[in-house]
């Protein structure tokens, strides 16, 4: 068996520019590579840190299906997480740039590792972790 490397994470969005927005301007990912697929109607959306494609960096690939403003979240999808330099000042340029912070930073419970959760356009969990 060969070895294999994380690519990506999908997760379904309402409207593409918003959340585009969300993870670029709010949490500094940059947009890798966008495929609009008209014949299928759906719009892909790859996001990151860096560059993509490179060896053990994991990316988010948003994708919007045309006309779908909305998905059900179910309870089987945890969170994303993103590692970042602090914590605290994350919350804040979220919560100053119009999203959602729904647990404040702080250590994990049982812990010392500084972490908080945000919510993405679509309602999407993603925990902050300081590195």
């Amino acid at each position: 068996m060969t070895t294999g490397r994380f690519l990506h994470t999908m997760i379904r969005v309402g409207n593409l520019d918003r959340s585009i927005a969300f993870y670029t301007t709010l949490l500094g990912m940059t947009e890798l590579r966008r495929r609009d697929v008209p014949d299928g109607k759906y719009t892909l959306a790859f996001l990151g840190y860096g560059e993509g494609n490179k060896e053990g960096q994991g990316e988010i690939e948003l994708t919007y299906n045309y006309g779908v403003d909305s998905y059900d979240q179910g309870n089987a999808f945890g969170h994303l997480a993103v590692g970042v330099p602090d914590v605290a000042a994350a919350c804040e340029a979220v919560r100053n740039g119009g999203g959602k912070v729904t647990r404040e930073a702080g250590p994990v419970k049982f812990g010392t590792t500084i972490i908080a959760f945000v919510e993405d356009p679509d309602g999407y969990k993603i925990e902050l972790i300081q590195r």
